[in-house]
């Protein structure tokens, strides 16, 4: 198993610079990752930097606390696809949801779907901040809204992912839309757990460390 494919080599830190998205973009080349993950500012030069590569581009809208406009993130969301961008991660209306305003939560994500026709769309639950029940709903809803992605977490909150919560989104998804599990994957041992219980795809900021330990267990198992 190639263990690169599965992996958005992600930075989303507000002090993120130009030499930081050259960084990543470089490695994210040379690692073959699936994709680089980046605020939306940044989709451009991304695309810049990884012309003739097979790396995608995923830009992140409304992160990370999902509560500006649903306007707001459709026109964002819209923009970077037209700078590059290859799928867009959104965050959930946290409030929308807790306030049960499910016909809005709908709203905020179809309206997303809309704005960006048939690239992926991936939204994220934050699910530190959610109970089982809430989770369910939440996936519900994101179904109907034809999410394709059912994103775990920002990695931003106080907590990340977990794999009791993967369970819960898998056994509500079913085959109906993939898993991305983000937050507190840091090493190889993790992110094969996250794999063999059913998540499509992994966003971390440790994606070096866990293709470079993939690495030395290919090299030690064929020796």
């Amino acid at each position: 198993m190639n263990i690169s494919k599965y992996i958005d080599h992600t930075l989303l830190k507000s002090t993120t610079s130009e030499r930081d998205i050259i960084n990543l973009c470089s490695e994210a080349k040379k690692h073959q990752f699936y994709s680089v993950c980046v605020n939306s500012c940044y989709v451009a030069l991304s695309k810049q930097l990884l012309e003739r590569s097979d790396v995608k581009i995923c830009a992140v809208v409304g992160f990370p606390l999902g509560a500006m406009s649903s306007e707001a993130k459709a026109f964002d969301a819209k923009k970077a696809i037209q700078e590059g961008a290859n799928e867009i991660d959104m965050v959930i209306n946290l409030g929308y949801l807790k306030s049960k305003n499910y016909v809005a939560v709908f709203k905020d994500i179809s309206d997303v779907k809309s704005a960006i026709g048939r690239t992926p769309l991936k939204v994220i639950l934050e699910i530190s901040e959610l109970s089982k029940n809430e989770i369910i709903k939440a996936c519900e809803v994101c179904l109907d809204a034809k999410a394709d992605f059912i994103q775990t977490s920002t990695g931003v909150a106080k907590g990340g992912t977990t794999l009791t919560a993967v369970k819960i989104i898998k056994k509500t998804v079913k085959d109906t839309a993939k898993i991305k599990a983000f937050g507190d994957i840091n090493d190889l041992e993790t992110a094969q757990k996250y794999i063999d219980i059913g998540v499509d795809r992994l966003g971390s900021a440790s994606s070096i460390d866990i293709v470079s330990r993939s690495s030395i267990r290919k090299t030690i198992v064929s020796v």
